[in-house]
């Protein structure tokens, strides 16, 4: 059997869509052809936003999983893992002098992210494993991004070995890289390493094409070895879990809501909903920035409402499955086009219909048109908004199964395997 040593930093009992993608990929590698090889950090060492040990019992007893040490540099944080930056900074921004300087460290001094502090561990580690166990793959996984010059490193120890960089976000274009502040020279440190790590690794992996198209717009003649293989959804996490229809109408957000998402749009469909009679539920499961929270109460009523903190993935997929409409909303930003949540795959899975707010040309309103699963409104279309829930019966029982059977974890190893293959 081929073996591959997958590097990466979210791992049980770390939560969080990132874990999901390579912990869903390990389980049905070996159905292929391909041991999974799991090099990750201690989780004492570990600076994670969420935990999720419910993702620890979905781990095979023949995985192999080893651990390394870190350099915290979030140790500030120890006494409160709240404070931790969540992708987004979905805790909200701290705009206090104090929290714009700590930023401006994050941004110019722990480039390109501060957990990079596991680098120089993982390196040694992933030196010994593939000398010991002969390996010939590797594949690197982020954010963080500072995982990718894991990779890189390998690459100029080890030049035969193929490298394999997924890269699930953007880089130095992602939506919220301005909240660090980051100088002139910082951008071109930062910058010069996303460049390598694309120049260099063997194949790229990303989740979506429009992030395809922008990482080949950095380095030239990339494109021929950069595939999509998008995230998507385990089909045993839904087979115990039967719908349900509540009997008062449900919009449930799932995942995190930072304070640059746009609000005012969905909050005034809303308001139009409930003028025509139509009582609702709106809830929240997850974690939502507390300027986010005060424009959604401007609006709707608290008896309307419901926060849930994050919860662990099957309890989530639960409150899916018993909701009337899954919200989706994209994050306001040059960059949007390329947002593909990972909680969007999980919506399609479910069945029930989904409102996505966000850019009609965006990849996530693609998917949704090509799944016949829901309607893509524009940040500001209420009357849209408003429309869709009204109709919402004409919705159900609509989707293409077999366009979302494309994205079930299994389908989408199937394609990770002819990307291996052909390195």
């Amino acid at each position: 059997m081929n073996k591959v040593l997958i590097i990466t930093y979210y791992w049980p009992p770390s939560g969080g869509a990132g874990v999901q993608r390579w912990l869903k990929f390990s389980k049905f590698l070996p159905e292929f052809g391909w041991e999974p090889i799991i090099l990750t950090v201690d989780p004492e060492f570990a600076a994670y936003p969420v935990t999720d040990k419910s993702l620890s019992l979905e781990l095979s007893a023949n995985l192999r999983i080893f651990k390394t040490p870190a350099t915290d540099y979030f140790s500030i944080y120890k006494n409160d893992k709240s404070k931790i930056p969540t992708a987004g900074f979905a805790n909200s921004v701290d705009n206090t002098l104090k929290g714009k300087l700590l930023r401006f460290i994050r941004g110019n001094f722990f480039i390109p992210d501060p957990r990079k502090g596991w680098n120089k561990f993982a390196f040694k580690k992933a030196c010994e494993l593939i000398q010991n166990e002969n390996i010939k793959h590797i594949i690197t996984t982020s954010p963080p991004h500072s995982t990718q010059l894991i990779g890189l490193n390998l690459k100029k120890r080890f030049p035969e070995i193929k490298w394999i960089a997924d890269l699930r976000d953007p880089w130095t274009d992602i939506y919220y890289y301005k909240q660090f502040y980051p100088t002139f020279l910082s951008k071109i440190i930062d910058s010069g390493y996303e460049k390598s790590v694309l120049k260099n690794a063997d194949l790229i992996l990303t989740v979506g094409n429009s992030l395809k198209e922008s990482f080949s717009l950095k380095v030239k003649e990339i494109e021929n070895k950069t595939d999509v293989i998008s995230n998507g959804y385990d089909e045993s996490d839904f087979r115990n879990v039967k719908p349900a229809n509540p009997s008062l109408f449900t919009i449930t957000y799932v995942g995190t809501l930072s304070e640059i998402y746009p609000l005012e749009g969905i909050v005034n469909a809303l308001k139009k909903f409930k003028s025509e009679g139509n009582d609702f539920l709106l809830r929240f499961v997850g974690t939502v920035a507390d300027k986010s929270k005060n424009i959604i109460l401007s609006g709707v009523s608290d008896t309307s409402l419901e926060f849930i903190p994050y919860v662990e993935h099957n309890e989530a997929v639960n409150y899916m499955m018993s909701s009337s409409v899954l919200l989706l909303i994209i994050p306001s930003h040059n960059s949007n086009r390329s947002i593909i949540t990972g909680k969007l795959f999980e919506y399609l899975a479910s069945g029930k219909p989904i409102l996505c707010v966000g850019p009609g040309d965006g990849d996530a309103a693609r998917i949704i048109e090509k799944c016949k699963s829901g309607i893509n409104c524009g940040y500001y279309e209420p009357d849209k908004m408003s429309g869709f829930m009204k109709n919402i019966n004409s919705y159900y029982g609509q989707s293409d199964k077999s366009a979302v059977k494309e994205f079930s974890r299994f389908s989408l190893t199937r394609k990770i395997v002819e990307s291996l293959n052909k390195t």
